[in-house]
């Protein structure tokens, strides 16, 4: 599953490390979500689009041609 998680920080002026404070999980989370290592939880993908305030599809979405 891809993500713009990396494009809403930059917009909010967060460090991977801070956004990953405010979320209650590790850095290294964050960075696997991001480079596509690691898909997140249901509860964790709603997490991060309710703390930038957009919906879920804004932040990830299904790249069929990656399955």
């Amino acid at each position: 599953m891809k993500n713009k998680i990396k494009v809403f920080r930059a917009m909010h002026d967060l460090t991977q490390e801070a956004l990953a404070q405010e979320l209650r999980v590790t850095r290294q989370t964050i960075l696997a979500i991001e480079k596509g290592k690691y898909d997140p939880s249901l509860e964790l993908a709603f997490k991060i689009a309710r703390f930038f305030g957009v919906s879920v599809e804004e932040v990830f979405f299904y790249d069929e041609l990656r399955h």
